[in-house]
């Protein structure tokens, strides 16, 4: 079989390993920061420093369709999240007042998931990629550029691995960029006189601040785990090992929710939220988490036709990365992992078609949820600045607007909302489904009332105490 390098030993670079691994390929795994994952789940949220991943400490979560893939190409790794104390979370529990059938259906196990902390979840999935046979994981070694190789496609470089920065070359059949948000991808393509990709990118334009809890009773969902709040949006999460987080968000610039920062002032807020409130009833396991200056990127790698580079794929935030807040960036690098794993079963053979058919598959697999989310983020920035102003709300993006109602109101259009929100079906499959339009159709149509918080004047006075 084939040797290939894995750029990035994260949940995606480490899980993409292990997939490869399983079809008898030789991988080694190329991590620049150097510690390894610690033995215990609390050394791991505590310990462990990954300067590589900006975000590691911020809230994560992982999706039902995590579990779903997981359970498919690499069997027994839910085993190792349950074992760390990540927990099952059901999302049909949280199903708004509104609605009164709460009779199951058959299929609702597909929304069960299982969640935990960043450091919790990678320290799982390192410990699982140490034990598979075919994965070698090397930390403390940076990628400084890849490897020449001859050409397949004139007038398009190859790759053929890659050199570390103290001068090791590393040779594969393929090199796999897992390296995240920051993906140096760009500088490492312009050394090997490559096309630039095709490139998007853009602050996301919010401002994140977070704390977490612990406690032996986990709070209640009274409200949808994003709630938009006028000028904020309020995001709560379960946690392993009896932990959850808090988070409000607001549109970066929105000066006064510096004061956010002051432990005191965050609960001040989080207390005048009704159906957050009682998040607040655990004991703090530390201060306020600020995080600012998330990206909103993509890059396609094939650029009117041909592909700039072969020999190379990009997987993960390294393709493409979106607002944390909505929380799919784990569970979309896994769908987008399992992909990899089998085009390569069937193109690596041929290094200009596999370049071709991985920018076509991943744009048709995994780009709509992209484009989704920032169609939503754009609407939700342009909501946050107009409660700032004093304006009216702009309306919602239409199709979404009615999905959305119409899931408060009917149980199964609900569970079809949380396959959107969970990353099991892109929205336009959903509203394609000839059962969703005729549910829709059926459905009485009612505004969203909107959810108890704050307003502007009010949270001005929250945040000035």
């Amino acid at each position: 079989m084939a040797s290939i390098v894995v750029c990035g030993g994260s949940v995606v670079g480490l899980s993409a390993a292990m997939m490869l691994a399983r079809d008898g390929h030789e991988v080694t795994v190329l991590e620049s920061d150097p510690d390894g994952a610690p033995a215990t789940p609390s050394e791991a949220w505590e310990s462990w420093r990954r300067h590589g991943v900006a975000q590691f400490q911020q809230p994560h979560t992982v999706f039902p369709r995590f579990r779903a893939v997981a359970d498919e190409e690499l069997p027994g790794l839910t085993d190792r999240l349950l074992d760390a104390g990540c927990i099952w979370v059901d999302r049909l529990t949280s199903m708004p007042p509104s609605l009164t059938d709460r009779a199951p259906r058959p299929g609702d196990e597909r929304l069960l998931g299982v969640t935990g902390r960043r450091p919790v979840v990678e320290s799982a999935v390192a410990a699982a990629a140490e034990d598979a046979p075919g994965v070698t994981v090397r930390r403390g070694v940076r990628v400084a550029e890849l490897l020449p190789g001859t050409p397949t496609l004139d007038g398009v470089p190859h790759a053929a691995g890659v050199r570390t920065t103290t001068g090791e070359d590393v040779r594969a059949d393929l090199v796999v960029d897992a390296t995240g948000r920051r993906s140096p991808s760009t500088g490492w393509l312009a050394a090997l006189d490559a096309r630039p990709p095709t490139t998007r990118a853009q602050d996301s334009g919010f401002v994140y601040y977070t704390r977490y809890f612990t406690g032996p009773q986990r709070p209640a969902a009274f409200g949808p785990p994003i709630s938009p709040l006028g000028s904020i949006s309020v995001l709560t999460l379960d946690g392993d090992n009896d932990t959850w987080s808090v988070t409000v968000f607001a549109q970066s610039g929105d000066a006064p929710l510096k004061a956010l920062r002051a432990p005191e002032v965050f609960d001040r807020v989080i207390g005048a939220c009704p159906l957050h409130a009682h998040w607040l009833d655990g004991q703090p396991t530390g201060g306020v988490l600020a995080m600012a200056g998330g990206l909103d990127c993509s890059r396609r790698f094939v650029v009117d036709g041909r592909p700039v580079v072969t020999g190379f794929a990009t997987v993960g935030d390294a393709w493409a990365c979106t607002n944390p807040s909505a929380g799919r960036g784990l569970s979309v690098g896994l769908v987008h992992a399992a992909l990899l794993r089998h085009l390569v079963a069937t193109h690596l053979d041929r290094p200009a078609d596999l370049a071709v058919a991985w920018d076509e598959a991943t744009e048709r697999t995994v780009g709509p949820f992209v484009e989704e989310q920032l169609v939503e983020d754009r609407s939700r920035l342009a909501g946050m600045a107009a409660a700032r102003e004093g304006r009216p709300p702009p309306p919602p993006p239409p199709g979404l607007a009615a999905f959305l109602g119409a899931a408060g109101q009917d149980a199964d259009l609900f569970r079809a909302m949380l396959e959107y929100r969970t990353c099991m079906a892109p929205l336009a499959e959903l509203l394609d489904r000839p059962a969703v339009r005729e549910r829709m159709a059926a459905t009485e149509r009612r505004p969203s009332a909107p959810l108890p918080g704050p307003d502007r004047g009010r949270l001005l006075d929250l945040l000035a105490g």
